[in-house]
């Protein structure tokens, strides 16, 4: 990874911009996942505006309504209704908003926090990194699933119980890369002259070293964010996430899974909303892994 000097004016940090983006566009699958990502962002922002009804009316009139396009649907209920008569395209909608909620606060989370532990165990080494590398191999020594089940276990059935638990369990990874390249980076010779310098712990660590640390913390927060909805769906499939009546969709999965031959429709629409999501992150997290890493660029 080449160095990058802390003096960088507006126009070259553009002129990188462009390199990066030039190398993200090449790959139509990771710019398909940003399209569908940046549109399911538009969809969490709007969703009291586009959502056609409220995500907890319950239409008794209407129970497990199906489609539009089957016999017996309705276009008030585009996509059908659930078996208490809840409207689903409207709590699929308000759902990216939970998905979204659930994404961003455990990647940040087990960003900040592993980035800290990391940069400390790859600064002061000794018994210190011995500490924390181990902490970090119990934990990655339990199945993560298993793990965060125990763990919404002790602290309690809820949603945000769900995503602490999550951050915990994704913590190893970000520590692991943090500590990695803070090693690496520790022998080159910008590090040397800043030590030479005078320059003080915290800065070497946080100023230094870290920005030439970023480009594989990117990639793995980027597949992080849908292993996060992932393992919210799954906690709330089992009843350890996210709580009805919230339109979680891991939780409508659950809700709606005794349905599933009489209204299959209840169980598709949320299943295909993970699916499409998790699988277009990932393809953005494939197209930043091949955009900042230079051994895999092409000219």
């Amino acid at each position: 990874m080449a160095d990058v000097t802390h003096d960088t004016g507006p126009d070259t940090r553009f002129e990188l911009l462009m390199g990066f983006w030039r190398h993200f566009k090449t790959n139509r699958g990771a710019v398909f996942g940003l399209w569908f990502f940046v549109a399911l962002v538009l969809i969490a922002v709007l969703a009291p505006v586009i959502a056609p009804h409220s995500a907890t009316m319950q239409y008794r009139d209407a129970l497990l309504l199906p489609p539009v396009w089957s016999e017996g649907g309705t276009w008030t209920h585009i996509l059908g209704t659930d078996a208490v008569g809840r409207d689903l395209l409207s709590r699929l909608i308000y759902g990216s908003q939970f998905s979204l909620f659930i994404g961003v606060v455990v990647v940040s989370v087990a960003l900040v926090v592993g980035i800290c532990l990391g940069l400390v165990a790859g600064t002061f080494r000794g018994w210190v990194d011995t500490c924390i590398m181990r902490v970090m191999d119990v934990i990655l020594s339990f199945p993560s699933l298993l793990l965060a089940l125990v763990l919404v276990a002790i602290l309690g059935p809820s949603l945000i119980n769900a995503m602490i638990a999550i951050a915990i369990v994704q913590q190893p990874y970000y520590v692991r890369l943090t500590r990695a390249a803070v090693m690496s980076e520790m022998s080159k010779e910008y590090v040397m002259a800043a030590k030479v310098s005078g320059v003080g712990t915290l800065r070497l660590m946080f100023v230094t070293v870290l920005p030439n640390c970023m480009a594989p913390l990117i990639v793995q927060a980027a597949l992080s964010f849908s292993t996060a909805i992932l393992d919210a769906a799954a906690l709330g499939f089992l009843g350890m996430g996210a709580q009805p009546p919230t339109p979680e969709w891991g939780t409508m999965l659950a809700e709606s899974r005794e349905f599933i031959l009489r209204a299959p429709w209840i169980v598709t629409f949320p299943g295909i909303a993970i699916l499409t999501t998790v699988l277009a992150i990932n393809l953005i997290g494939d197209g930043l892994r091949d955009a900042l890493d230079p051994k895999l660029k092409k000219g």
